[in-house]
């Protein structure tokens, strides 16, 4: 039986959309749980040499900030909040790099301290991925959670977070890495955590 696919509105902030940003957020946390990787990432160019890795950047990419920020990375951690890495995105618009702020731009490479609330999956325990969200009410949870209210935090190696109710602090070098799934960007931030408390 053909999959319906609901296709006359923006996900993310459809109200009526049964993939709103509930089915959205929770897909992205049981995908970053179990340590699935969006499909581009695991195809290889039949004609590619294997030696060489494969490059994610286009012709098309051009140098930004946030590449020269992240060769030079401070060891003090910043304490930031979400507040800090909001930027102007009408509700039904896709997502363009260029709506970065330079102050977020300016973060990646960087060290930060963010507090915000582990998104509940099935494992409480030894968690290597999870995502951090805002809040535990309406802002990343209903219908219209914002791309900036998440971040994906992958752990560094060695190192796992415990779910909790409460809200944690994570501290870590923090990144912009875009994801997509059906050419729509689902998340934007990425940290690599390295403490969880």
């Amino acid at each position: 039986m053909a999959e319906k696919r609901h296709t006359q509105c923006d996900v993310a902030s459809c109200k009526l959309c049964p993939r709103s940003a509930i089915g959205m957020v929770a897909a992205l946390a049981i995908m970053v749980a179990v340590g699935c990787q969006p499909e581009e990432t695991a195809y290889t160019m039949p004609d590619a040499d294997p030696a060489t890795p494969p490059s994610t950047t286009s012709p098309t990419d051009k140098p930004t900030k946030s590449a020269e920020n992240a060769a030079a990375k401070p060891a003090r951690i910043v304490d930031k909040t979400f507040d800090d890495i909001k930027f102007d995105i009408e509700p039904d618009a896709p997502y363009e790099r260029e709506m970065l702020t330079d102050e977020i731009e300016e973060l990646v490479g960087q060290r930060i301290r963010i507090r915000g609330y582990i998104y509940p999956t099935l494992q409480r325990d030894g968690l290597k991925a999870f995502v951090l969200v805002r809040d535990n009410q309406e802002c990343c949870f209903g219908p219209g959670a914002a791309l900036y209210d998440c971040i994906r935090v992958e752990m560094v190696p060695g190192n796992t977070a415990s779910f909790s109710t409460k809200p944690v602090s994570v501290e870590g070098e923090f990144l912009i890495d875009e994801l997509e799934f059906d050419g729509i960007t689902r998340a934007v931030f990425l940290m690599k955590g390295e403490k969880v408390r």
